[in-house]
């Protein structure tokens, strides 16, 4: 005997009433086939994801444990900053992900190509001057992003060493977002998995010195992370290398610039330039506001983010998959399916972010204890992450409605929302929530979920309406 869904999760969850009849532009899968698809895109951008941000969390364990709290801040306030650095190629890789996705669903895999030979270039030519820039400028921006005397020098070395190996964090980059639109997601979590061991193991031999490799506490750290980058990009490069890639690059291929390439590139590199600074505008300025707390509370801050960025992750993975359907189907002149795979890659975050908040809820404390020694750090910590459990099931659905937008080429939009809610809002709150009205840490924590709240509002409301569907690239 077959038991049959209630009709009200029926209509949640099935794709028959994804899509309105009048926007229907042919035949409908079924859940067991859309979600199937969703789900072997995602399962692998999942699986990187989640295991590169554990590795991460181990990263600022060991620094944590083996070298102190003032330690974590400085690898911690480097953040921001370094994402301030790699914002312009976050928009390069914008650009790539509609084009190539597009591409991809019209059958024009040369064009597809391009598309990335073209953005590997231009990542080329601008990496080597934004490495210049960042090693020149590394100390004046640790200050600036509010490192403190008893760590601006680490944190100052970290970010020297780590600027170092920018390019070829941006070349490989480039390509792991090229794979993962055309759906290749089991190649990026290849790549990235084996780079994180080996930072991870690096880590565990030169922080604290073991099996006769010296002791260099948080500039061991940078080199095994800068280490581990160049791994990544020898492996990335050699995944389009494979003559069975659907994205194989040769020297024998056309590498000179091409004008309509460019101005298909430059017109959403440009809205996605405006989404980065935006968004690093406001990041910067939020992690100032939490700098000016004082290191204890940073240090709190910064433990209480690894679990936030682990849950981010899971949204990212399913956000990936989404991302890709959206294009590609977009691509093959059926927005009625790129509707249906952004509605099922929602349902699916939302179940994560279920699993993830109960999960915060139930053990915040033995949590917090993995990365820091002291009582007061640790229940700060724990107070913090009870605030992201209320976040997640919010920030996982804005965050795969986000990427369906991406997906289409509406990255204006999207940058739009990220003004209003992370440069304008985020910041602006959390000074007021922690300094006027005098709520500290907490307060500027609280000010994530009214950030988080706007930008699902607003996202929602452009999804909603369908005219991402009609965007150009």
């Amino acid at each position: 005997m077959t038991l049959k869904m209630p009709w009200f999760v029926r209509r949640l969850i099935s794709t028959e009433y994804m899509v309105k009849k009048d926007m229907q532009r042919g035949d409908i899968p079924g859940n067991k086939e859309a979600y199937g698809k969703t789900v072997r895109i995602a399962v692998p951008a999942v699986i990187e994801m989640v295991t590169i941000a554990l590795m991460d969390m181990i990263d600022i364990a060991m620094v944590g444990r083996g070298v102190g709290e003032h330690a974590v801040s400085a690898v911690g306030i480097t953040g921001q900053p370094r994402m301030l650095v790699f914002s312009v190629f976050m928009a390069i890789n914008v650009a790539l992900t509609a084009i190539i996705a597009r591409k991809k669903g019209e059958g024009d895999m040369d064009a597809a190509k391009s598309c990335l030979r073209h953005g590997l270039l231009v990542s080329f030519l601008v990496g080597i001057k934004m490495t210049i820039l960042a090693v020149l400028i590394a100390r004046p921006l640790m200050s600036f992003a509010g490192a403190h005397p008893e760590n601006i020098s680490d944190a100052t070395i970290y970010f020297q060493i780590t600027s170092l190996f920018l390019l070829f964090q941006v070349i490989t980059s480039a390509i792991c977002v090229a794979q993962r639109v055309i759906g290749n997601t089991k190649v990026v979590m290849k790549i990235n998995i084996t780079a994180k061991v080996v930072s991870v193991i690096l880590n565990f031999l030169l922080i604290e010195g073991r099996f006769g490799f010296p002791r260099m506490e948080v500039e061991g750290v940078a080199w095994a992370r800068s280490i581990a980058t160049g791994v990544a990009c020898l492996l990335a490069i050699i995944s389009i290398m494979h003559k069975d890639s659907p994205l194989r690059l040769t020297l024998k291929d056309n590498w000179r610039f091409e004008i309509s390439m460019l101005k298909s590139m430059g017109k959403l590199t440009g809205k996605g330039m405006f989404e980065q600074v935006f968004l690093r505008f406001g990041f910067f300025a939020y992690a100032i506001v939490i700098a000016r707390l004082g290191s204890d509370d940073f240090a709190a801050h910064v433990i209480a983010m690894q679990l936030m960025v682990l849950s981010f992750t899971f949204a990212d993975g399913i956000g990936a998959a989404t991302t890709s359907l959206v294009g590609q189907n977009l691509g093959k002149k059926r927005p009625d399916l790129s509707i249906m795979y952004g509605k099922i890659g929602m349902r699916l975050a939302i179940v994560c972010a279920a699993v993830l908040s109960t999960a915060c809820i139930l053990f915040r404390y033995q949590f917090a204890a993995i990365f820091a020694n002291y009582p007061h750090i640790i229940t700060t910590t724990a107070g913090l992450i009870l605030i992201l459990a209320y976040i997640l099931p919010i920030q996982t659905s804005q965050l795969v409605m986000a990427g369906s937008l991406r997906g289409a080429g509406d990255a204006g939009y999207v940058a739009m929302t990220m003004f209003v809610s992370v440069a304008i809002l985020r910041p602006l709150l959390a000074f007021l929530m922690a300094f006027v009205f005098g709520f500290g840490l907490t307060g500027a924590w609280l000010a994530i979920i009214v950030d988080q709240l706007v930008r699902l509002i607003m996202l929602f409301t452009r999804f909603a309406r369908g005219r991402w569907t009609t965007a150009k690239v």
